[in-house]
């Protein structure tokens, strides 16, 4: 849609743009009267001739912008690496296909406990505070844009367009990265490193095993890349019930598909979100401290109870009358012919061109080539927990055993060196830490606690260093000549001569 230049869409782009400077001044004033950030205090380190970097974040979504933000206002050094292009990264201008986010408006998200930097502020500054009044839900695509301001006003260093080839930690005190970027592959040294890597952070899409049977092009995970314009026209099929199965299937009827049908295993939806109920700030900063039982029973029972689709997901969907909400129908079997596909289920046979398995991500890091020389080394919950009989959860065993500072452990003490150095800030985070390293309510409070943690781990490695230093410092507090000391007394000086002579 073209916008004409009229005089009031400019006097409005010129209110917005204003107001938008104004906030960023507010908040370069905030930080200012912080002092922050801090001053690099990081000693500097070199291997084979490259300047090792503090912190390397391989990430720039929200949890890794976050993280970059609380390092430096630490007054650690952070570069962040991300695959996308700028500006998209994270899956809300890619792979999201909600028209809103699912989390109320309200919250702060990753503006780290300054008022200018929420995305409220952001909002009014542009737009007023009526128009924050009658917002209801925060849009995708405006949070993305949010997002991009929050890089450019922090003044944060991503790198786009840089993959991750390798990761190699390292017994003298670094970890080796290799990239590949537009200008060819490199190697840069980190002391830290830090996995922002999002929901599927450390493994991927998982599908069921009868979708490996099937021709690739009549198939899609939900998470996928793709252009549903393709759909027009054609019969599909969603495989799930979730937040993701909804978007999906609503995207694909709004591209013209000729027909929706939803297969859901289940033969109710869920109805209560659990792990909104559970969130408080106890939790928040409880859940680390916890006995292993509790950490697995709290985690197990959300993922028993399952987190039911956003209601205005599922109207979205509902007011669409080639839509088919199709409860107790688990899949059998698919056949493929000539004229599309043949899905078998308790409800009978249905036939389809196109099937989108929303079936969520699966903990592999093997599966990860970037992954392939710390994958055999990560301790994982398996070897640490054993539930009760009934309790069993595979996402949760084959979850990371995670440090306090979000840091991988190994599984055999000494077969890879360095492997603590290494930090998982991402979802398969949540049984160790709880859910702070990637969903919007804890996500400063997550960066906090892994910036304070990585702060405590940098200045405990150069402990001697910064000793030295502190005997070094010879900036005089006093200069002599601030004061005049007083003459003594004929008694003071008569006691100390006879003090003189009975010494002798």
């Amino acid at each position: 849609m073209n916008v004409s230049l009229t005089a009031s869409n400019i006097a409005s782009a010129t209110s917005s743009s204003a107001g938008l400077a104004l906030l960023e001044a507010r908040l370069q004033q905030d930080l200012a009267v912080l002092e922050l950030p801090a001053k690099s205090w990081v000693p500097s380190l070199t291997r084979e001739g490259s300047r090792v970097l503090d912190v390397a974040i391989i990430g720039g979504g929200q949890a890794g912008l976050a993280a970059a933000a609380s390092l430096h206002h630490l007054g650690i050094g952070a570069v962040i690496y991300d695959q996308s292009p700028a500006g998209f990264e994270g899956p809300w201008a890619t792979t999201a296909r909600m028209e809103t986010l699912r989390s109320p408006k309200k919250l702060t998200g990753p503006a780290l406990g300054f008022a200018a930097l929420t995305f409220r502020a952001w909002y009014e500054a542009q737009w007023g505070i009526e128009a924050w009044e009658a917002l209801d839900k925060i849009s995708r695509l405006q949070w993305m844009d949010y997002l991009r301001w929050y890089r450019r006003v922090l003044n944060l260093d991503v790198r786009n367009e840089h993959r991750i080839d390798a990761i190699r930690p390292r017994a003298d005190g670094v970890v080796e990265l290799s990239i590949s970027a537009p200008s060819g592959t490199f190697t840069v040294f980190a002391r830290r490193v830090v996995l922002a890597t999002g929901r599927d952070g450390l493994g991927g899409a998982t599908v069921p095993p009868i979708a490996q049977s099937l021709p690739r092009e009549c198939w899609a995970h939900s998470s996928d890349v793709m252009d549903y314009n393709l759909l027009a026209g054609l019969r599909v099929g969603v495989i799930g019930a979730g937040a993701s199965a909804m978007d999906s299937a609503a995207t694909a009827l709004e591209a013209g598909a000729a027909r929706v049908d939803l297969l859901i295993r289940r033969h109710e939806l869920p109805r209560v979100n659990k792990g909104k109920g559970a969130g408080s700030p106890g939790l928040t900063n409880g859940h680390f401290n916890l006995p292993d039982a509790w950490k697995w029973r709290v985690r197990h029972y959300i993922n028993q109870q399952q987190t039911p689709p956003p209601s205005a997901s599922v109207m979205r969907v509902a007011r669409h009358a080639n839509a088919r909400f199709l409860l107790g129908a688990p899949i059998n079997a698919i056949a493929v012919s000539e004229e599309g596909l043949r899905v078998r289920t308790p409800r009978g046979v249905f036939a389809l061109d196109f099937l989108i398995f929303s079936t969520g991500f699966v903990i592999n890091l093997a599966a990860r080539p970037e992954f392939s020389i710390i994958a055999p080394h990560v301790r994982t919950w398996s070897e640490r927990y054993t539930p009760p009989v009934g309790d069993e959860d595979e996402e949760l065993a084959e979850s990371p055993d995670l440090g306090p500072v979000f840091e991988f452990q190994q599984k055999q003490a000494g077969a890879l060196p360095g492997l603590e150095r290494v930090h998982c800030f991402c979802y398969p985070a949540v049984l160790s830490h709880g859910t702070l390293s990637g969903d919007i309510p804890a996500i400063s409070d997550g960066a906090q606690r892994l910036a304070q943690g990585i702060a405590a781990l940098l200045f405990g490695e150069d402990i001697d260093m910064h000793y030295l230093n502190m005997q070094r410092y010879v900036e005089p507090e006093l200069n002599g000549d601030e004061w005049t000391p007083a003459a003594a007394s004929a008694e003071e000086i008569a006691a100390l001569v006879a003090a003189t002579e009975g010494a002798r």
